[in-house]
């Protein structure tokens, strides 16, 4: 297939680029600037420029494609996640850039798309599985998430397919990773929660087989990741990758400045893929999350 991939110069762009050519599929890359541009283009894809946010750029870009695939985020890196108005241009991106996506892609009459989510959106289950029959969490920060799943499944009942992958939390060579590592280097805390809560996590290089995946899936939404991990295996596991034995843990009097965004990142969720392995046959490369993940 011809595929338009928004997002294409960001790290789950850059991991999808490679896995959907080795699946014989040609990419188009929607960028925003040249520097992004050349990133696509080294990647071995066409470079489009337009935004998400641009229905006219965006029609542009998808003539001649048969999928959309819509991974265009814009992440706050680090400390900067607590700042005002971190979320706000990613809050766009979900409320209002999927919306416009899910029209052009309706316009264009392109029958699938496959919108990036979050597994964070479960209510907190403690020791209790999550799937996707768990009820979601509607909150401040939650909600941009369900609002461009829903933008999502306005392909669908125009006629075509919709596919929302509810990602776990990516852990490896990314920016926020490594800002962790370097954290953990300097024996400064990196957790959130407790220690003994769940977490759901997926490898970047696996976030471009399961959109490869996700091509064949029929309309829903799926969780997609490794196996769930306590939080403090995630905390020391990069630890080691900084070279100690164990992380540490912020303290709790944290959430009370910037609950609204912490409260999200702490829920214990023990977040099962089955069914979307169940659906594709996808699986991931690095099911078991290890000190490794960090260090490439």
């Amino acid at each position: 297939m011809r595929i338009l991939l928004t997002g294409a110069n960001g790290v789950m762009g850059r991991a999808t680029i490679p896995a959907l050519h080795a699946a014989g599929h040609e990419v188009v890359g929607l960028v925003r600037s040249p520097q992004a541009a050349g990133i696509v283009q080294d990647a071995g894809a066409t470079a489009m420029h337009g935004d998400v946010l641009d229905r006219v750029s965006l029609l542009t870009a998808m003539r001649g494609c048969d999928a959309v695939i819509n991974f265009a985020t814009h992440v706050p890196v680090g400390a900067r996640a607590m700042l005002p108005g971190s979320l706000t241009r990613i809050n766009r991106i979900r409320t209002v850039g999927a919306g416009v996506v899910a029209d052009a892609a309706i316009q264009s009459g392109i029958g699938l798309m496959v919108q990036q989510s979050l597994s964070f959106i479960y209510v907190a289950r403690g020791e209790e599985w999550v799937d996707e029959s768990t009820p979601i969490d509607v909150t401040m920060v939650t909600e941009p998430l369900a609002v461009a799943e829903h933008h999502a499944q306005r392909v669908e009942k125009a006629g075509g397919t919709a596919v929302c992958l509810r990602y776990g939390l990516i852990a490896g060579d990314d920016p926020n990773s490594q800002f962790l590592v370097r954290r953990a280097r300097r024996r400064r805390p990196v957790g959130l929660g407790d220690p003994d809560s769940w977490m759901h996590v997926i490898h970047p290089v696996d976030i471009g087989t399961s959109a490869v995946a996700a091509l064949s899936a029929p309309s829903g939404s799926y969780n997609v990741g490794a196996e769930p991990l306590k939080r403090r295996a995630y905390v020391d596991a990069i630890a080691q990758a900084a070279g100690f034995s164990e992380g540490r843990f912020f303290r709790n009097w944290l959430f009370s400045l910037t609950a609204d965004k912490l409260e999200m990142l702490a829920r214990s969720q023990r977040v099962t893929s089955q069914l979307f392995t169940d659906r594709t046959g996808w699986k991931p490369s690095r099911p078991v999350l290890g000190p490794e993940w960090f260090r490439e």
